[in-house]
């Protein structure tokens, strides 16, 4: 199976944006293990703003895209050497790309990121990829790695995109403000209803929410790639989504 993963920032670093060592480790080692079995994996890395805050010693992520590009050059370098790192432990090499936009929607660009990421895949290299945040603008304002990593599952023909956040998945209400909020396990139509159970990102170091969430499993519904949204607090229940159980909130056609 050729699986993307998307890992939200809220998964990869504690609240004061410093590194959650012990869980990225968790992730690291999954994921390389479902390279063992035999799996195809993409890994879609929000996080290099985030990181970048946490090791510039920020108080608060920066407001002005100056300064969101200052620390995301920092971030990018210090989550690259961190996956470097945990996966050489495992014997699997990482691959940088970092992406616009433009790479997606320009004709021969798109064609040229699609064969490389193809060969890296051939190589058994794990492609790491990220939005290019030191030199992109409306990317950083939209802060979509969700929609991303949709792009990318339809660009190679995936046949699973999992987005990794800090909510166990897609509920009838918001689970923070509503205790009777319900878990839907299984979607199978992006429709208004579904939309209109969409609220806000929940934590300050990211700026996704369940709106580009949806909007990644649109993508994926109509290119025929399944999609889950599951709580990245447990990084081993990779090993169940991968396997087909019910975690999180799946999406996939009828």
């Amino acid at each position: 199976m050729r699986v993307v993963i998307k890992i939200g920032t809220s998964t990869l670093a504690h609240p004061t944006g410093q590194l959650n060592i012990r869980r990225v480790e968790s992730l690291c080692k999954t994921m390389s293990d479902i390279m063992n079995a035999g799996h195809e994996v993409i890994l879609v890395s929000s996080g290099a703003i985030g990181m970048g805050v946490g090791k510039l010693g920020l108080r608060e992520k920066p407001k002005d895209i100056p300064g969101k590009q200052a620390a995301a050059a920092v971030g990018q370098c210090e989550l690259m050497y961190i996956y470097d790192k945990l996966f050489s432990e495992y014997h699997h090499t990482v691959a940088q790309l970092l992406i616009t936009a433009d790479n997606l929607t320009n004709e021969t660009r798109h064609t040229n990121f699609t064969n490389t990421l193809t060969r890296l895949l051939e190589l058994g290299v794990l492609p790491v990829i990220n939005e290019n945040d030191t030199v992109a603008t409306e990317e950083i304002v939209i802060g979509d790695n969700d929609t991303l990593a949709a792009r990318v599952a339809e660009s190679i023909d995936a046949e699973l995109l999992i987005l990794l956040s800090d909510i166990d998945g897609l509920y009838t209400a918001d689970p923070h403000s509503n205790p009777d909020a319900v878990l839907i396990p299984v979607v199978n139509c992006v429709d208004d209803d579904i939309k209109k159970l969409a609220g806000v990102s929940s934590t300050t170091q990211g700026t996704g929410g369940m709106v580009t969430k949806l909007r990644a499993a649109e993508i994926c519904l109509n290119c025929g790639c399944e999609m889950v949204i599951a709580n990245g607090n447990n990084p081993e229940s990779l090993y169940e989504i991968v396997d087909g159980q019910d975690v999180g909130t799946r999406f996939v056609r009828k």
